[in-house]
């Protein structure tokens, strides 16, 4: 089954930095950050961790909307990073479509 970009924006979020619930959210607590902050964002760390995109690949992962190996104790060992910029950036043109 193919993903479409509102279904990624459906995905669920574990615990993470955004403090978002869905793929959705986390994107759009994205964008909130970047105007908040203004001149002072930080691309590298935008809620203070630099690990942040891997939050939304392991999301993709946990989904199964992606190929993703886990170590034993949960963690991604190996994931399709191809795949998964596709898929957000789906979600991204899914949270454009919606504009008048």
């Amino acid at each position: 089954m193919s993903m479409t970009g509102e279904d990624v924006l459906k995905i669920p979020m574990g615990e993470n930095d955004a403090e978002a619930d869905t793929i959705g959210k986390y994107l759009l607590n994205l964008l909130n950050e970047v105007w908040v902050e203004g001149e002072g964002f930080s691309g590298k760390r935008p809620f203070g961790n630099s690990g942040w995109k891997y939050e939304l690949y392991y999301a993709l992962a946990e989904a199964k909307a992606i190929p993703a190996t886990f170590y034993e104790y949960g963690e991604v060992d190996t994931f399709d990073k191809d795949a998964a910029i596709a898929l957000i950036n789906s979600a991204v043109q899914a949270l454009y479509d919606r504009l008048p």
